[in-house]
């Protein structure tokens, strides 16, 4: 058996992809919002985050697959846990998607700072262990934390820092509003897998946290960027009309969806998070 084209994208999960290019807009905001956006230094940003996620998500379909983690899950179709394609094929993807985000990212590091292919590099090897090695760090219930910091800081306030050469307190504030809302995404995947990885000794927040405190917690992650909304000022607070996705994200959340119904809630709030971004960014320009 032999994944077809459409199947790989599958796997590349590009409900996802909001994930990579939400940051990158918000970013490109708070850099505009002191009349120093670039938009080619963006397109590069942006090229780097898609590949970084493209990259860990196959990284992921390859060290669940190998582990046996993924056997018995709901969602988007594992490549490798379904036999679909050898490990090794699915761990060269992830290497390609990584040395696509090398050469974006290397570029972008010379047009604005060196140091900023170190950043890179640890932005890689954080998303291969993440569930790769011995010891995988996202099994030790750190990844929702590992998400805010690489696509939420990292991301925001590195794609304002390479268009203007410095963080601004408005850079900070998207940084948190959409690190909050990729946890959220990831935590709900988590809380959709609690069964499968307690079972498999799969440690997530979502485990360690069990049912009902993980959806608390989810709550507290997708309010926070509309508290941001209001610290940023009234024109940023136009970022309230993405409340619909997001209330349609909450309803599965709400009313204590398991399982399969709970795969709505990642599509809602990435598109929450899109929107939300997109609106801000305009609103700073």
């Amino acid at each position: 058996m032999s994944a077809s084209l459409h199947q790989w994208f599958q796997g590349a999960r590009p409900h996802t992809w909001a994930n990579a290019f939400a940051p990158v807009v918000a970013g490109t905001g708070a850099a505009a919002s002191s009349g120093h956006a670039n938009w080619w230094r963006a397109l590069l940003a942006c090229c780097v985050a898609w590949a970084l996620i493209v990259g860990v998500n196959y990284a992921n379909d390859y060290s669940d697959g190998i582990r046996g983690t993924d056997d018995a899950r709901s969602g988007p179709v594992r490549l490798t846990a379904s036999g679909l394609a050898t490990p090794q094929k699915v761990r060269l993807a992830a290497f390609l998607a990584f040395g696509v985000a090398c050469i974006a990212g290397t570029i972008l590091a010379w047009l604005s700072s060196w140091w900023l292919i170190l950043v890179g590099a640890i932005c890689i090897l954080a998303a291969w262990f993440y569930t790769g090695g011995k010891n995988p760090y996202g099994y030790r219930g750190l990844g929702e934390v590992s998400v805010l910091i690489f696509f939420g800081f990292v991301a925001v306030c590195g794609t304002e820092f390479t268009q203007t050469g410095s963080i601004s307190p408005t850079g900070i504030g998207c940084a948190i509003a959409i690190g909050c809302f990729s946890s959220a995404v990831n935590l709900a995947n988590n809380l959709r897998d609690i069964p499968t990885d307690a079972a498999t000794g799969k440690l997530t927040l979502a485990v360690r946290l069990g049912d009902q405190r993980t959806r608390t917690l989810w709550m507290i992650l997708i309010l926070t960027p509309y508290v941001v909304s209001i610290c940023l000022g009234w024109k940023p607070m136009l970022a309230f009309i993405t409340l619909p996705l997001t209330f349609y994200a909450a309803r599965p959340i709400l009313r204590g969806a398991r399982g399969a119904e709970l795969i709505p809630v990642l599509g809602y709030t990435g598109r929450a998070m899109l929107l939300w971004s997109v609106v801000t960014a305009l609103t700073l320009s």
